[in-house]
């Protein structure tokens, strides 16, 4: 079956493009690949790393459907936790974290990165390295460059994949990950691993692609030390709340050291004050009738990897449980979801009508609708959270 076929069935499959479409974007695409193997030539890659890595490459319809219809749906909170911290994954992360330990305890021992951490971090990205992903780097990023949405970034990802296959950290046949070109154990972009992957054997390879996780375990660590871990700080410690909590305080830009926040009620779920690890902000993932964490520098640190503040949780939780704790404590709201974006605006739309400044009707809720929220609910006795959530809706109504 020809190439042209494959790519027709899959974006038949998809309901992403028509043969006709399909061909004029695989014409489109060689003549892009073409003008980009002379400017890869011009920046040093030798001719014969381009040609090789050229040489199956295809334009990949998949890769663009699966570009453009990510983050369309998001999920609550708990259910992301549900999912990324199952029992399952932490079954699996402790076995994961027993079986490496002792490798583990050298990559903390050099970069201060507790192994739990990083262990989490492995099981976030591939499930321990049984999903490192499996289409070609080279095609996923050549695509995607040529696609346009975020072409100058993918380019800048397909020339540092070039200069990797050129090092000699990875052969061509090996060298697979995401639809997005992320890489190995612990999905690094090319970018990434050039700046921050570390040969922890010193063997002259980087290598986070075989079923030897040590390179991409201690590359990960690295780049967390890189972004300032501090050593004996967790990255968060769930708290429980007094009842007369002034909730404008929750939120990451607001911080105080543990003994402070104490003075005013907030101590861990144990009921003692949390020690002094550094200054600390009050997140509330859910809103007052959820969970409550108080978290420090190493919360951020973690978001360098990922800039999802639930991704965040989701790792620093799931690094607690492979240590050998429990779930949270904490019960999730599970019965009161967020808004729609028509929802959103029609909750903007009755907090102006009832006197309280939520900002333009767009649909996505920013700092002054949430500070109109607060307004409106201590106005009617309701903990000033700002969440918007369609009981906060429905009251309103």
């Amino acid at each position: 079956m020809s190439s042209l076929m494959v790519l027709s069935r899959r974006a038949m499959v998809l309901g992403a493009l028509s043969v006709p479409s399909l061909a004029y974007a695989q014409s489109g695409f060689d003549s892009w690949v073409a003008s980009f193997k002379s400017r890869a030539h011009s920046r040093g890659i030798s001719q014969r790393i381009i040609d090789a890595a050229f040489a199956n490459v295809r334009y990949n319809a998949e890769v663009v459907e699966r570009d453009r219809n990510q983050a369309e749906f998001r999920r609550e909170i708990w259910d992301y936790l549900d999912l990324v911290v199952s029992e399952s994954r932490v079954t699996n992360g402790r076995r994961a974290f027993r079986d490496n330990r002792r490798l583990l305890a050298e990559i903390e021992d050099r970069f201060g990165v507790p192994a739990a951490i990083v262990c989490a971090v492995w099981g976030m990205e591939s499930a321990y390295g049984a999903r490192r992903g499996d289409i070609p780097v080279i095609e996923a990023l050549a695509t995607l460059a040529y696609d346009g949405r975020r072409g100058r970034f993918f380019e800048q990802q397909l020339m540092a994949a070039l200069r990797i296959l050129e090092a000699g950290h990875v052969r061509s046949r090996n060298f697979v990950g995401s639809w997005a070109g992320a890489m190995g154990h612990t999905q690094f972009i090319p970018t990434s691993f050039e700046a921050y992957a570390v040969d922890f054997r010193g063997d002259g390879r980087r290598d986070i692609w075989s079923d030897d996780p040590t390179d991409a375990l201690a590359s990960t660590a690295a780049y967390l030390a890189r972004f300032n871990w501090r050593r004996g700080m967790p990255w968060g410690v769930e708290v429980r709340l007094p009842s007369d909590f002034n909730f404008a305080q929750a939120g990451r830009d607001t911080t105080l050291m543990p003994s402070e926040w104490a003075r005013q009620g907030v101590v861990g779920v144990d009921g003692r004050a949390v020690p002094d690890y550094g200054s600390a902000g009050i997140l509330l993932p859910a809103g007052a009738r959820g969970v409550a964490l108080m978290t420090f520098a190493n919360f951020r640190t973690i978001e360098r990897y990922n800039a999802s503040e639930a991704y965040v949780i989701g790792v620093g939780h799931l690094a607690d449980r492979t240590a050998g704790g429990g779930p949270f404590v904490a019960s999730w709201p599970r019965g009161d979801r967020g808004l729609s974006s028509a929802e959103a605006a029609e909750l903007q739309r009755r907090l102006n009508a009832a006197g309280y400044n939520a900002g333009a009707v767009d649909g996505r809720p920013g700092p002054q609708t949430r500070a109109a929220l607060r307004a409106w609910q201590s106005s009617v006795g309701l903990p000033a959270d700002g969440r918007p959530t369609l009981h906060m809706l429905e009251r309103l109504r």
